[in-house]
């Protein structure tokens, strides 16, 4: 695409504006490290926009604190007590979902995937938010915890200007099919290929 300008110009009776304004469905996949970083760098970019942000995270456990989600919570509480940027709202699968935590349940990964699916429909129905972070979001549905047909048909009818990113490996084939762009991150080299294990500053 170069100088910005597009290969070719689509049929589709939209104006440059509108089809550049058109909301996007987005996946990051493939084996390399930078899938959820990529993911919440576009996140950075719509809470600059003022848009409302949330993120969904499927595999990640409780007690795995990571930077960004430290550092989106901090840019919410600006946003709340300044005014700047969009509201944030985060949410982890192994939490138990903040909005139906359950104190002293056991956990049933499964049922809390389709939960969480349930939830983002329901938000994706009401245009809650503008730009929506699935993270590690390909697992359950490769698990068979999420039904590919239903994640399709929901997206690809989604009303508003919603943008949503998608990230994991092995991404269905049906899902990047919808997508508008899809990204595969590939590895070419990996410290822990040498044996040696994430750290501070670069993997959390």
């Amino acid at each position: 695409m170069p100088q910005g300008q597009p290969e070719s110009v689509p049929d589709d009776g939209l104006t440059t504006r509108q089809r550049r304004n058109r909301a996007l469905v987005m996946v990051h996949t493939g084996d390399g490290k930078g899938k959820s970083t990529a993911a919440f760098g576009m996140a950075l970019r719509a809470w600059n926009q003022g848009w409302p942000i949330g993120v969904f995270q499927f595999v990640k456990s409780a007690k795995w604190k990571i930077g960004e989600e430290e550092a989106f919570k901090t840019l919410g509480e600006l946003h709340e007590t300044q005014g700047i940027g969009g509201p944030i709202e985060w949410h982890k699968m192994g939490s138990g979902w903040s909005w139906s935590r359950k104190a002293g349940a056991e956990a049933d990964h499964a049922a809390d995937a389709a939960e969480g699916w349930v939830e983002i429909k329901r938000r994706l129905h009401a245009e809650t938010h503008r730009f929506y972070v699935l993270d590690e979001f390909t697992y359950p549905i490769n698990w068979g915890w999420i039904d590919i047909d239903d994640v399709v048909e929901t997206l690809a009818n989604r009303p508003g200007s919603q943008h949503v990113v998608m990230t994991g490996r092995r991404a269905d084939p049906k899902l990047a099919a919808i997508a508008d762009l899809v990204t595969e991150m590939g590895k070419v080299k990996h410290p822990m290929d040498a044996g040696q294990k994430g750290q501070r500053g670069i993997e959390w």
